[in-house]
């Protein structure tokens, strides 16, 4: 009877059903010159289902695994191009002692340590990224094929990475790498990463597949770093990321080339400030802001121009129980400076339809939210 006993305490095992369910109404005042109003899905939160699970295998070891896929609440669809689960699928194996390894569709270091130091990778959601998400702070993209390394906290200190294979026979034809580590002590959190992408979005059944790629580009390159600070109610932070694509053809989220007729874009980098803050008011509310200045370099045949991107984000968010929130968000992005005689001169904010016709746009949305 006691062997049996203890064997069933090295078995013991658990599987969570989870999800959050984000919908709203969005107002845009420009695109393609028409003003919008629609019904939207998943902007503070990605809406989602999903299931995780642990096995207890003795010694401090576990077996793990999580499914967890994207839903449009609007229509019912499944997010990440339709796959059933796109968010996260893994399998792996955690240690107290030595860290995790899993293996799936996970989570590049980008969107695990820097992110969390952003606001769009923080509190603020799709309506706060980055232009286009260059920088994937908003996890734009998952990585499929990935072995992922992730350390145990060390008195704070985390740090880990992840190797995608391209499943081609092409070894480098869409393989990813990333790395990262975030650090946190009090109110102080600390943010860095770096990725690359060899043929991203170039191979279906690579890490960075077509249907899920934001920039379909023969490389794409990504580091930064943040601070946040909190202190007593408030909340200070900022971000610094740079990202980089050789030979861009086109964006996800617009679905267009971003050269015009007779033009080639060779390189087009970004480089993103980022300041944000939030205040708490009560433990059931809170009004956080961001400003993000961004320089964009469009090296194209033609010549090589540098446009500037300003983009402001406001948000209120107000819980009514510990699981039911309601919150307003405001963003507005306008380009100056030099001309690249493309798509790229019209503003476009992710999570709206499309481009606005002209240099600015403003989109505001008022949601409800539900975790289970």
């Amino acid at each position: 009877m006691l062997a049996c006993a203890a064997t069933s305490v090295h078995a013991q095992s658990s599987v969570t059903l989870y999800g959050v369910l984000d919908e709203g109404f969005d107002f845009t005042t420009n695109v393609a010159s028409n003003r919008v109003y629609e019904l939207t899905s998943g902007y503070a939160s990605g809406s989602r289902w999903g299931m995780r699970g642990v096995e207890d295998l003795g010694a401090g070891t576990k077996a793990v695994f999580q499914l967890e896929s994207g839903v449009n609440l609007s229509n019912g669809a499944a997010g990440q191009g339709g796959r059933m689960f796109g968010r996260q699928a893994y399998v792996g194996l955690s240690n107290d002692r030595l860290g995790s390894v899993k293996l799936g569709r996970q989570y590049d270091s980008v969107v695990d340590y820097l992110a969390p130091t952003t606001a769009n990778g923080n509190w603020g959601g799709y309506l706060l990224a980055h232009p286009f998400d260059n920088d994937n702070t908003d996890n734009s993209f998952r990585v499929n094929n990935t072995v992922k390394y992730a350390s145990p906290n060390i008195d704070g200190l985390q740090f880990g990475g992840t190797y995608s294979f391209s499943n081609d026979t092409s070894f480098a034809n869409n393989r990813q790498y990333s790395a990262g580590a975030s650090y946190a002590n009090g109110g102080l959190l600390l943010g860095a990463a770096y990725l690359r992408a060899d043929g991203t979005g170039l191979n279906a059944n690579g890490a960075i597949a077509t249907n899920d790629a934001s920039f379909i580009a023969q490389r794409m390159q990504i580091f930064g770093a943040g601070v946040n600070y909190t202190f007593g109610r408030a909340t200070a932070g900022f971000a610094y990321t740079n990202s980089s694509y050789r030979d861009p053809v086109t964006n996800g989220y617009i679905g267009v080339p971003l050269a015009s007729a007779g033009n080639t874009l060779k390189n087009l980098k970004y480089q993103n400030f980022e300041v944000n803050g939030k205040y708490q008011f009560t433990p059931a509310f809170f009004i956080g802001a961001q400003y993000v200045y961004s320089i964009e370099t469009y090296d194209s045949t033609a010549g090589t121009v540098r446009p500037r991107i300003h983009s402001a984000g406001l948000m209120a968010d107000y819980f009514i129980s510990k699981r039911t929130d309601f919150y307003v968000q405001g963003a507005y992005q306008k380009i100056t400076g030099s001309s690249t005689d493309s798509v790229m001169d019209q503003a476009f904010v992710p999570g709206t339809q499309g481009l606005s016709s002209n240099s600015q746009q403003f989109v505001a949305r008022v949601a409800m939210r539900h975790a289970f």
